[in-house]
């Protein structure tokens, strides 16, 4: 029998798992002003386990607590996308480099290319998102260098938020694959180099675009139909 395992997380994990998807997605959208008594009794848990969990997100970057007024969900503003898509540039091209040179690349990225994929021709905004963060995120896993992998985290919520943002000036999902499929494709075939320079190139035009952007108004929530 097929049976999928039993994941066992603590309530604290649980809350903070449901509100970072719900930030991530725009259910909540930036700037939310969020209080301990109103998700305490939205989700039926304690106010501790609450605070925990708001805790946890503001540690990701996802939330701020505003003195005298409370927690508010993280605007993107363009100083933001600037900071992360040049970070990211620099990061992503070593990761880029190493995955390049990994033995078991082939079926974890191969994986992770169909994936993003397949949510394209669903032509599910938020699906299309996650798939372009899971890609990248496979390169960085790939590298098998703790603490790359260990930097890369202290903003991966952060850029989550940041992909949706900068997919949904994407009018059509094949320009998505279209940027991908070139990095993918170098990676697969070891060109360590060219794999490098590919993915510091995507970061840099696509977060220009998404910080020239944010510059004259707020993102647009569903752009990608």
């Amino acid at each position: 029998m097929k049976v999928r395992d039993v994941v066992k997380m603590p309530v604290e994990m649980q809350a903070a798992d449901a509100l970072r998807e719900s930030i991530v997605t725009g259910s909540i959208p930036p700037g939310a002003r969020i209080t301990e008594i109103q998700l305490s009794d939205q989700l039926k848990l304690s106010r501790a386990t609450i605070r925990t969990a708001l805790h946890q997100l503001a540690a990701e970057g996802l939330i701020v607590l505003v003195p005298y007024t409370g927690w508010t969900v993280t605007s993107l503003s363009a100083h933001d996308a600037w900071e992360l898509y040049t970070l990211r540039s620099s990061v992503e091209r070593l990761a880029a480099e190493l995955a390049a040179t990994a033995e078991n690349r082939k079926p974890i990225l191969s994986a992770a290319y169909e994936a993003l994929v397949a949510a394209c021709r669903g032509n599910d905004a938020d699906a299309i998102a996650e798939a372009d963060f899971g890609l990248h995120k496979a390169i960085i896993d790939l590298t098998r260098h703790k603490r790359l992998a260990r930097q890369y985290a202290l903003i991966e919520q952060q850029i989550r938020m940041y992909i949706h943002s900068s997919d949904a000036l994407i009018p059509e999902p094949d320009q998505i694959l279209d940027q991908h499929r070139p990095i993918v494709e170098a990676i697969l075939q070891g060109r360590v180099e060219e794999a490098g320079r590919l993915s510091e190139l995507h970061n840099i035009q696509e977060g220009g675009k998404l910080t020239d952007f944010l510059r004259q108004g707020p993102v647009p929530q569903e752009s990608v139909q």
